[in-house]
């Protein structure tokens, strides 16, 4: 393709245009075909105009440029050239149509097909990118239509295989991706995609509320209950240049790494509404007010609400946070309140079970035994919790916690006695370092350093060890809810099952751990990327669910895997080549997936191009 300059005189005046040319193969040999005008060029360098040329050749067979900005002018030409090409189809189609219209005769032993690329997950994906309307949400935040693609195959990539920047690329371009958007992805490297996280980071809350308002809208969802809960997300090196990086209780098991704690705030239905990324030293009674303020400002927080907390935010001053807020609440009580209900547990009378239906998923399953009893106290309603299962399960924990104590406190003892530790107050920093380490079982045994002897002593409390063993399989919620029965009020804190789904979906398979990250802005921007991946995976798995159908992601993206987009090549019996590009008839199982899911078969309009034989 180049450009060719035309110079025409009329009236005495000369006019000069210059026209858009390709190179064609005929019967009677090469020949030149005007494809567009391009008006008068001259006020620009003549190097510029190879350069026009082959920019709008690129964007004709779909290599757009992701790395430079839209360009006005090539997209004009673009747009103009293929209205042209798409007017002189239809009429070869009509042409073709005839029934005297020329049949091609295709050599069956030269028929191939090329260009294999996984197709049904990330058509399934886009599918509910589109219908979460993310891309219009995306727009209105001023993302140019570059960074909404990327933004887009990132989201995916999260949701399907999830890698980093540095392997992304290849995976986009072992996908239908391509085909699908319409982005030749072929010179896509890792620095556009880190540019993508920079550009999502300041734009967070917005998208955020955004997406929220939409799914509301699309699934008709719940806003009276807010479950909230906190997960720890561990590095991988030592992240220095992240003032959020730090040690402290890893639900990861991974102490010896430093760390972000992740808040997250879901609906009864799973859906995410808001999250925060907290330094990973931060406690989780303190994140309460951040995040009431974070629901507030995002998506209003209506009086009377009710926030759904466990024992690990259960602290005097954030029940009277909530009830300064007009809000309900229903909390785990903490391990030590349960004592002054010793007796209660103790007393069969009142408990009445709950009554549970078998797992859609596995009906053979037996569901625990649940037997609850309410009780008023304090202008709140406890509700005692019972669970014959639980009890092995609380006491194999405790058992297990209490053996781990005895040795660190054999390990201490040793150090005293060897004179390796000697200053009192070194001394009681390690013993209470071990009440901190041990909470659950620390109580039972009281702990004392004798200087003359340079010993340390470890007595077992007997009433609280027995004490502890009689609550084994017992817990207590409370609420300043009165219009509910314990039945009720145990299902809505089950719920908090949900954020707890969240956390393990976001972090196996959306793998948002390890980070790779070290820099603040990148590591939230990423964890933002896996929220977006867990939005389209609830909604991917809330639609099956309203039909009934009860079945995790990783199931349905194997499953999807099988459908598949590749080039299929006919060779003519003239010397021309017909490639074909579509998508394959999807199995069986897949096209019931498509049909549950309201996808539609197609996933992209089949492409025709025509090679004609060279010619000597």
């Amino acid at each position: 393709m180049y450009i060719r300059k035309s110079i025409r005189s009329y009236k005495g005046a000369t006019y000069t245009n210059y026209v858009l040319v390709e190179s064609v193969h005929t019967a009677k040999g090469p020949r030149q075909r005007a494809i567009c005008s391009l008006g008068d060029l001259s006020p620009r360098p003549a190097a510029d105009w190879l350069k026009l040329a082959r920019k709008i050749e690129d964007a004709l067979v779909g290599q757009a440029d992701l790395l430079d900005p839209d360009n006005g002018e090539v997209a004009n030409i673009v747009r103009r050239v293929r209205e042209r090409r798409e007017a002189e189809a239809d009429s070869a189609a009509a042409r073709t149509a005839s029934p005297h219209a020329e049949l091609i005769n295709i050599d069956p032993s030269r028929v191939s097909t090329e260009r294999h690329r996984e197709a049904g997950p990330v058509h399934v994906g886009y599918q509910f990118w589109r219908r979460l309307e993310l891309d219009r949400i995306l727009t209105g935040c001023g993302l140019s239509e570059t960074v909404r693609r990327l933004s887009c195959a990132m989201t995916l990539n999260r949701l399907i295989a999830p890698c980093s920047e540095h392997a992304m690329p290849d995976w986009i371009r072992r996908t239908a991706l391509g085909d699908i958007l319409g982005v030749d992805f072929d010179r896509l490297a890792e620095d556009p995609l880190y540019e993508v996280l920079d550009k999502l980071y300041p734009l967070r809350a917005a998208i955020e509320a955004a997406l929220v308002a939409r799914e509301r809208s699309l699934f008709n969802l719940d806003a009276t209950i807010y479950l909230y809960d906190l997960t720890s997300t561990y590095f991988e090196g030592l992240a220095k240049r992240n003032g959020k990086a730090k040690r402290g209780y890893s639900r990861d098991h991974r102490p010896d790494c430093k760390q972000v704690v992740v808040g997250l705030v879901v609906n009864r239905d799973g859906f995410p509404i808001t999250h925060e990324v907290f330094a990973g030293n931060t406690q989780d009674r303190s994140t309460l007010s951040t995040m009431l303020d974070r629901l507030a400002k995002r998506i209003g927080l209506n009086e009377g609400a009710t926030v759904v907390l466990d024992r690990g935010m259960a602290f005097d001053e954030n029940i009277a946070e909530l009830k300064r807020r007009k809000l309900n609440y229903v909390v785990a009580s903490r391990q030590p309140e349960r004592n002054r209900w010793l007796s209660d547990f103790e007393e069969t009378d009142g408990f009445a079970p709950v009554l549970r239906a078998p797992s859609p998923l596995n009906p053979a399953q037996k569901k625990t035994s649940i037997e609850v009893k309410t009780r008023v106290a304090d202008e709140q309603t406890y509700v005692l919790c019972r669970s014959e299962q639980r009890i092995a399960k609380d006491r194999a924990i405790r058992e297990k916690h209490e053996q781990r104590l005895l040795a660190d406190i054999d390990k201490l003892s040793r150090r005293i006695a060897d004179k390796k530790l000697v200053k009192p107050d070194k001394i009681n920093q390690a013993i209470g370092r071990l009440k901190e380490r041990y909470p659950r079982v620390a109580r039972y045994y009281n702990l004392a350093h004798d200087p003359q002897t340079a010993s340390l002593s470890a007595t077992l409390d007997p009433d609280k060890h027995a004490k502890a063993q009689r609550l084994d399989g017992c817990y207590l919620l409370k609420t300043n809810r009165k219009d509910l029965s314990g039945d009720e009020l145990w299902r809505i804190y089950v719920l908090l099952t949900r954020a707890e789904t969240a956390f393990r979906d976001m972090k196996s398979p959306l793998a948002e751990r390890p980070i790779f990250h070290h820099l603040e802005q990148r590591v939230e921007a990423h964890i933002f990327v896996c929220v977006l991946a867990y939005h389209l995976l609830i909604a991917i798995e809330k639609t099956l669910l309203d039909q009934g159908i009860h079945t995790s992601w990783p199931t349905l993206r194997d499953t999807l895997k099988t459908h598949q987009v590749c080039t299929i090549v006919l060779p003519t019996s003239d010397g021309s080549i017909l490639r074909i590009r579509k998508a394959g008839a999807p199995d069986t199982d897949v096209l019931d997936l498509y049909r549950h899911l309201a996808v539609p078969e197609a996933v992209i309009k089949p492409q025709h191009t025509w090679t004609k034989p060279n010619s000597d």
